[in-house]
C-alpha cells in the first residue's frame, strides 16, 4: 500500500525559524478532508543511515550522545544529506567519519518517514557490507562524541526488546530492512 500524495491547501504561510540542520514553520492549512487550521512542521532535507555488517557478521553502531533526550542513544551511523547531494553519498562519508570503516558493498534499503505527525524527514537507509577499517579514519564532526560498538543481531534484537529506550527508532526501523541480508 503506497501512501498516496494528497497536499494540503495552503492558507497563510509563516516561517518562524530558518536553523542550521532543518527549519520550523506553522502555515494555516486545509487539509483534504475539508478541516482547516494551524499546523507546526520542521522541514528537513531528509538523512541517510546505514546497517554496517563485518566480514563476521557484526553490526557497527554509534553510541552517541543526544542533547534532545538529554544521554546518549545506540544508533547506526547516520548524517543530514547535504543540499544537491546524494543520499548515497551522504551515508559513504557519514560511515567513515563516524565508525572509521569504509564498504565495498551497498544496497538501497529504501526510504521511510521518521515523524510524520511533525516533520517531512525522509531516511535513507542502505546495507553496507564488505567493511574494511580505514588506516587513517576522518576527523568526527567537532560536536559528536562517538563510541564504535560491535554487536551481534541476536544482542541488538534484545537490546532493542529489554532496552527500547536505549536505541534511536531510526536504527531499528533500518535494521529490519536490512534483516533479510543478513
Amino acid at each position: 500500500m503506497q501512501p498516496q500524495h494528497q497536499p494540503p491547501e495552503l492558507l497563510q504561510q509563516r516561517f518562524f525559524y530558518r536553523g542550521r540542520k532543518f527549519n520550523f514553520d506553522v502555515n494555516r492549512l486545509r487539509l483534504p478532508n475539508g478541516v482547516e487550521g494551524d499546523w507546526e512542521c520542521i522541514r528537513h532535507p531528509g538523512g541517510a543511515l546505514a546497517v554496517p555488517v563485518t566480514p563476521a557478521g557484526e553490526l557497527v553502531l554509534v553510541y552517541q550522545y543526544r542533547f534532545a533526550v538529554a544521554g546518549r542513544l545506540l544508533e547506526f551511523p547516520a548524517g543530514t544529506v547535504e543540499v544537491g547531494e546524494e543520499p548515497a553519498v551522504t551515508i559513504a562519508r557519514e560511515i567513515q567519519e563516524e565508525t572509521g570503516y569504509r564498504a565495498s558493498q551497498w544496497r538501497d534499503l529504501g526510504k521511510f518517514p521518521l515523524a510524520p505527525g511533525y516533520s517531512d524527514e525522509y531516511i535513507y537507509a542502505f546495507l553496507a557490507q564488505g567493511l574494511e577499517p580505514l588506516p587513517q579514519p576522518p576527523a568526527q564532526d567537532e560536536d559528536e562524541e562517538i563510541e564504535v560498538v560491535l554487536m551481534t543481531p541476536e544482542a541488538f534484537e534484545t537490546q532493542v526488546r529489554e532496552q527500547p529506550t536505549t536505541v534511536d527508532a531510526k536504527s531499528v526501523m533500518s535494521y529490519f530492512l536490512a534483516r533479510p541480508w543478513l
